[in-house]
């Protein structure tokens, strides 16, 4: 295990971990998973510049994978590329937010749908993932809620049989996340979050698709129903909507 402290953000500390030997992950797919999770943490702020340099030296790796996973967080949007000038952690923007939720809205329902129509195969890894979201929301710690959550969203994509649609929405999670991250360090949604899986997943089970699908719009809407008042304390982490009304408080 190699660690390293980005330079810019020193001050706050922040390591990337990789395992150079003996994974089966790139080099570049490490280095990309490492800083998304920082920056969807928050511990690369929005605003902050990265160096391909500064990141190579400090792993001690070439320039290429640095690039390849900056790349790779280009296309999912967190990262802005300007060649020979700089990398730029993109600010959040509302629209990218309500247009990804409007996506992932789309298919996520037609999976809960077709979930439920189907019935889970093994319902026991369901409830065993539910068990442990309520262990962690105990703990008020948002960092282990994100991959429990991704596993029970897969999990009712296997349901379904639709593995790729859920693979079609993935990419789309880190964008949701960052401001999920910043929801749930503010406020005491984890709470709300699995009560709103224990009900997709209830509605899947009964067989339900009606249920399981309002279900599912509930749940996705709710992690960016604070949104207004996080871009009221937090101006300087999001990014000006030129020509867009002010995000309006949900009713």
């Amino acid at each position: 295990m190699q660690e390293a402290v980005l330079p810019s953000a020193a001050t706050r500390g922040i390591p990337l971990a990789l395992a150079l030997n003996g994974s089966a992950e790139s080099i570049a797919g490490q280095i990309a998973r490492a800083l998304q999770l920082a920056i969807v943490k928050l511990q690369i702020p929005p605003g902050e510049r990265l160096s391909e340099q500064d990141v190579a030296s400090r792993l001690g790796v070439s320039r290429q994978p640095v690039r390849e996973a900056f790349i790779k967080l280009k296309q999912a949007g967190l990262l802005t590329i300007m060649p020979q000038r700089s990398t730029v952690v993109v600010k959040i923007s509302t629209a990218a937010l309500e247009n990804a939720r409007f996506i992932r809205e789309a298919v996520e329902c037609a999976i809960a749908r077709e979930a439920a129509r189907l019935g889970y195969r093994d319902f026991g890894r369901v409830t065993d993932n539910l068990a442990r979201q309520r262990q962690v929301a105990k703990s008020r710690q948002p960092e282990p809620f994100f991959p429990l959550d991704e596993e029970f969203h897969h999990l009712l994509a296997d349901a379904a049989g639709r593995p790729n649609a859920w693979k079609s929405v993935a990419d789309l999670k880190p964008l949701m996340d960052r401001v999920g991250y910043l929801v749930m360090s503010d406020t005491p949604i984890m709470d709300n979050l699995v009560r709103q899986h224990e009900e997709i997943a209830a509605a899947v089970e009964a067989r339900d698709p009606a249920a399981a699908d309002d279900a599912m719009r509930r749940h996705l809407s709710e992690i960016l129903r604070p949104l207004s008042g996080l871009v009221t304390r937090h101006p300087d982490l999001f990014e000006p909507e030129v020509g867009t009304a002010p995000y309006a408080k949900p009713m």
